[in-house]
């Protein structure tokens, strides 16, 4: 179907675990053309769990892209891109890399268990990055569905901006629309939640409120005086300002409101040039300014990459979305500040695993291209020099705070596992693979037990690759806690040039968080201006491989204020060496300490255990915050707990309560380790320069 940016809408669906976002992806799907009939997760054949690992774990693992051209009656044709996307927060890189690309997330919420932690964090998520939010209420038709409930939970939840633009009815066997209900429906025509007049009033009082011109033809004139672009443009305020979050309600499995809801995205859901303007900077840090992408399919291009998929027999594939400008086969694309562009030999639409060559991709479009190495996450396609240092404002993702140390299984595949994890770090930016040089350890790091052991997976089914692998590693840090001075002379004599270098410094502590500050107050050129680089870089050594503990150091500032130099001996490498052992020096005297990494924890757990894991919690040095209750008999009990105590927490959950536990984390903060516990870490530590 040729369509135009305003025939785009772009759809993320997300959710907590279980909710129904693949059955309903592919429900869409089928409603939409794209499938004769929709797979199903039990049987493994559906087009976006087409990983061997999501088929055998039946649940998403990566976002994935499929897209549909739906002619909703009476409206224009429509080419919808719809993202499906990971519910288990160990899987979060995935789903917020695909905020990146879409003007509205799809929440979807079960009918059977309400709003759920993933409700939660997807709603502020979506919120955050200024997205049109829908809420979708899948499995309307079961027997333990309770649609009244939930609409209630969503609205004392989110607020009265939340408003049906549908409602069950028939026990949840067919949807009626409140929103231009049909005469059919009547002023008097009911739902299972009510007549349809009462919440049709609602939402149109909602609507009216965000533009004074429509206010006031609707107070002059009434509901029947108001065009239906007006309602429309009101309406797509609304969303985008969040004044307004529809619910829609569906069943993905019997197909019942999911035409309904591909109609709603047809009328109502905004096209790329509706929605807020993407968060394009140029430049970094506080200096860096607003870019404007306009939806202009003649402009010059700028294009983001939101995903990377190692393909096996395509190659790298790089996967975007196309913000200004038509990308074409044969265009010439520079990424990010490169000088050499490349050139686009095919051009790909995406039906889950599945390839489809295209000719070109407009604004709006989501499409992919082949074998570009230079191709990374969050990179910038643009033709144009002018668009040097543009790039997306940032996502917020969490921290990775579970490690591995890791070796290759067996001596010359060093290289095959170190191509293959940077493979694995490519695609999911949560996932990440560094080297410390102190122990000469190669440290994977990602969200959960559960994440890293599919990344483990991966290394062994996808790439061939056998692993060795250690206790996690603990992201331990250091930091002092008072001010102190250091000083130290560098002098070596060895019958030629000698070495000569003295320093003098302060440092005192920055607020958690602050990370590192240098100073200069050198007076009178005691150290030359070409010496303090020097200076910096052998306090900086120290940073990297800590004083007493050797984990990494941070909120310090360091103020050097004097030294001595020799015009012939003083060279770069004393005072490198004064620098280093001046700073530990003060340190010494600074009460330096070890933080470790405080994690927000959720543990999902049966009412009757509830006790038995606050227990448990009690004795892992956790602060229990307090506790949720969930419909069908759960508890979510809520903890900060020092990340060290977390070490074989998921099978003594999976012990405690018959394997019906489970638990979600997020890194809260850094707070001192007990001061048994950082005497214990630093007589495990010999530093190297223990002797010298």
């Amino acid at each position: 179907m040729p369509y135009s940016t305003p025939d785009i809408r772009n759809v993320a669906l997300a959710g907590h675990p279980g909710a129904g976002k693949t059955t309903l992806f592919e429900a869409l799907l089928h409603a939409g053309g794209a499938l004769q009939a929709a797979g199903t997760i039990e049987r493994g054949n559906t087009v976006s769990d087409f990983d061997p690992m999501e088929r055998e774990r039946g649940h998403s693992i990566d976002a994935a892209v499929a897209s549909i051209d739906y002619a909703a009656a009476g409206n224009r044709p429509i080419h919808v891109n719809l993202v499906d996307t990971p519910g288990y927060p160990d899987f979060r890189g995935p789903t917020l890399s695909a905020l990146a690309a879409v003007e509205t997330v799809a929440i979807v919420v079960d009918a059977d268990k309400g709003v759920e932690y993933g409700t939660r964090r997807m709603m502020a998520r979506a919120r955050q990055r200024g997205l049109c939010r829908v809420v979708v209420v899948n499995k309307i038709d079961h027997d333990a569905a309770d649609c009244a409930r939930v609409l209630g939970e969503l609205r004392s939840e989110f607020g009265n901006e939340v408003l049906p633009l549908n409602l069950p009815a028939d026990a949840g066997n067919a949807v009626v629309d409140c929103f231009a209900p049909a005469p059919s429906n009547g002023p008097d025509g009911n739902s299972d939640l009510g007549p349809v007049a009462d919440w049709h009033r609602k939402i149109v009082d909602q609507v009216v409120e965000v533009n004074e011109t429509v206010m006031d033809r609707y107070l002059e004139l009434g509901e029947s005086g108001l065009a239906g672009d007006e309602l429309h443009d009101a309406f797509e305020q609304c969303l985008r300002e969040g004044h307004l979050v529809p619910v829609c309600f569906v069943s993905a499995k019997s197909g019942v409101g999911v035409r309904a809801l591909l109609d709603i995205a047809a009328r109502l859901f905004p096209h790329p040039g509706e929605a807020n303007p993407p968060p394009f900077l140029k430049g970094s840090g506080p200096d860096a300014q607003p870019v404007e992408a306009r939806p202009d399919p003649d402009a010059h291009v700028i294009a983001d990459v939101f995903r990377i998929v190692n393909d096996p027999f395509v190659g790298k594939l790089g996967v975007f979305r196309v913000y200004q400008g038509t990308i074409c086969r044969d265009s010439q694309l520079f990424v990010d500040d490169g000088r050499k562009p490349f050139k686009v030999a095919h051009l790909f639409r995406l039906q889950g695993k599945d390839h489809v060559e295209v000719a070109q991709a407009i604004p709006g479009d989501i499409a992919a291209v082949a074998k570009v190495n230079e191709l990374h996450f969050d990179a910038v396609l643009h033709d144009s020099h002018a668009d040097d240092h543009i790039h997306l404002a940032p996502l917020d993702f969490p921290k990775p705070m579970f490690g591995l140390a890791i070796e290759a299984g067996s001596r010359g595949q060093e290289q095959k596992l170190a191509t293959a994890l940077h493979k694995l770090a490519e695609e999911d930016p949560c996932f990440q693979v560094e080297h410390l040089a102190d122990t000469n350890e190669t440290v994977i790091r990602g969200l959960s037990d559960l994440h890293l052991r599919i990344h483990l997976d991966r290394l062994k089914e996808r790439y061939g690759v056998e692993v060795n692998t250690r206790p996690p590693r603990i992201a331990y840090r250091e930091t002092v806690s008072g001010k102190a001075e250091g000083h130290h002379r560098h002098k070596k004599q060895t019958g030629g040039a000698g070495q000569f270098g003295e320093v003098f410094l302060r440092i005192e502590p920055l607020p958690r968080g602050a990370g590192f500050e240098f100073v200069d107050e050198v007076k009178g050129g005691t150290i030359p201006g070409q010496f303090l680089p020097a200076v910096e870089k052998g306090v900086r050594q120290v940073l990297d491989g800590g004083a007493i503990a050797g984990y990494p150091m941070q909120d310090v500032r360091v103020i050097v204020y004097d030294g001595k130099h020799h015009p012939v001996d003083s060279k770069e490498v004393a005072f490198v060496a004064a620098g280093k052992k001046a700073f530990l020096d003060a340190i010494a005297k600074a009460r330096p300490q070890v933080l470790e990494p405080i994690v927000d924890l959720d543990v999902n757990v049966p009412e009757q255990h509830m006790g038995d894991i606050s227990g448990g919690l009690a004795g892992k040095r956790a602060r229990i915050n307090g506790t949720d209750s969930v419909r069908g008999g759960e508890i979510v009990v809520k903890a900060q707990v020092p990340l060290s105590e977390l070490e074989g927490y998921a099978a003594e959950l999976k012990s405690a309560t018959a394997g019906r536990g489970r638990y979600s984390l997020d890194f809260s903060h850094y707070e001192p380790v007990p001061a048994q516990v950082q005497q214990k870490l630093a007589e495990a530590w010999k530093p190297k320069h223990e002797d010298e």
